[in-house]
């Protein structure tokens, strides 16, 4: 599960709008060409959200490879959609999805938690306004910043044990697919 982000949190990081090249001429077809992109000011989760926060929401624990401090995996973007609004609505905060089904929308202007757009999340993950060029979020080193199948026995990891990127957002490569 990607980061989630609201209007204020200690597990959050001010990620501070800005222009970047977006995409890969080098990836995959989908991330052709690159283009440049503005994003506004936002916040986002240090951490992937952990299967105790997931539980402690949504009552139940969805995921294969067990533990409280690991991210959760085996979710659905329709469980997440889910996910955020039950966790605005305990933090009384305004949700930010509406509707049901193939008819989802979300209210970018809501306090609630969402999940980012592709360019915010590929902006973060590139270090936003303090990106120093790594090929991977935080480090030109996968082993320094993620966990993949050569190092993590095929298998999640406690969030948070790699060191982070340039703004204090950890595991933006590896661990697990994000939404």
């Amino acid at each position: 599960l990607s980061k989630i982000f609201s209007s204020g949190s200690s597990d959050m990081v001010i990620v501070e709008g800005g222009t970047f090249t977006m995409g890969s001429n080098d990836g995959e077809s989908d991330e052709k060409p690159t283009h440049q992109v503005t994003v506004s000011s936002f916040l986002m989760g240090k951490t992937e959200v952990t299967q105790e926060l997931w539980e402690s929401v949504m009552g139940s624990n969805p995921s294969y490879f067990k533990g409280n401090v690991r991210p959760v995996e085996n979710v659905s973007w329709y469980e997440v959609v889910e996910f955020c609004n039950k966790l605005s609505e305990k933090e009384g905060l305004q949700k930010a999805y509406s509707g049901s089904g193939s008819n989802i929308r979300c209210d970018f202007t809501a306090n609630g938690y969402r999940l980012p757009t592709e360019a915010e999340w590929e902006y973060a993950a590139r270090g936003g306004n303090k990106s120093k060029g790594y090929k991977y979020s935080g480090s030109n080193d996968l082993d320094a910043v993620g966990w993949y199948d050569n190092n993590s026995g095929s298998q999640t990891k406690e969030v948070g044990k790699k060191q982070p990127n340039e703004l204090g957002i950890f595991d933006m490569s590896g661990n697990v697919w994000e939404w």
